[in-house]
C-alpha cells in the first residue's frame, strides 16, 4: 500500500496506457491483473468507444502520481494546486520567493552597515 492512495486517486506514472488502470487498483486496494481485466471485458461488452472514452476521460480527470511522496498537507496542497493551475503555483512560489529575498537582502544590510562594523569593534 503506498502513501499516494490513502490520500487520493492519483493517475500512476508507470501504468501501461496513461495510469488510470493501475492508480485506480493502487486507490481501491484491488489487484491490478483484475482491475485490467475487467476493463477489457467492460470494452468487449459495451462497445469499444463508450469505454476508450471512459478511459481517456479518467485519464484527463485524474491527476499523475507526484514524483516524490508528500510528506505533509503544504506539499499536497501545492501540488493539488500545481497540478490544476500551474500558472498560480508559480505566482505562488514567485511570492514567496520574493520574501525570502527580502529578508536576505535585510539581514545583508544589516551586516555590512557601518554601524555594524563599529558595533562589532567595539564590543571586541
Amino acid at each position: 500500500m503506498t502513501t499516494s492512495n490513502k490520500k487520493g486517486l492519483y493517475r500512476s506514472r508507470n501504468g501501461m496506457i496513461l495510469g488510470v488502470c493501475k492508480g485506480l487498483a493502487e486507490y481501491f486496494n484491488f489487484s491490478l491483473g483484475w482491475t485490467r481485466t475487467l476493463v477489457v471485458v467492460s470494452t468487449l461488452f459495451t462497445g469499444f468507444w463508450p469505454m476508450v472514452g471512459l478511459y481517456i476521460i479518467g485519464a484527463l480527470v485524474m491527476k499523475p502520481n507526484p514524483v516524490i511522496p508528500l510528506g505533509s498537507i503544504d506539499e499536497e496542497e501545492f501540488y493539488d494546486t500545481y497540478v490544476h493551475s500551474r500558472r498560480s503555483a508559480i505566482i505562488r512560489l514567485k511570492s514567496r520567493f520574493e520574501s525570502v529575498e527580502k529578508r536576505i537582502r535585510r539581514m545583508e544590510d544589516i551586516v555590512t552597515a557601518k554601524e555594524f562594523d563599529w558595533e562589532r569593534r567595539f564590543n571586541a
